[in-house]
């Protein structure tokens, strides 16, 4: 029960991480220069596409983590 716990910390503090460094690349884009008409909709979007990204960087080395410890069964 403790490990999944534990487990639970680790893939939410992997997705907040990955979507702040997602928002913060993001950001240096300055999208809502293209958008002068619209600045809210273009925060929006930039947080979008940060939660989109970083949730889907998150969870692929999240997986892909998984995967390599999974490899030690290969040799057993």
């Amino acid at each position: 029960m403790k490990l999944l716990g534990i487990q639970g910390i680790l893939t939410i503090t992997s997705h907040l991480c990955f979507i702040a460094l997602a928002f913060w690349s993001i950001s240096a884009l300055h999208i809502e220069r293209l958008m002068p008409f619209y600045p809210r909709q273009a925060r929006v979007l930039i947080v979008m596409l940060a939660v989109a990204v970083g949730f889907g960087c998150s969870s692929f080395f999240l997986d892909f983590i998984d995967n390599v410890r999974n490899l030690g069964y290969l040799v057993r």
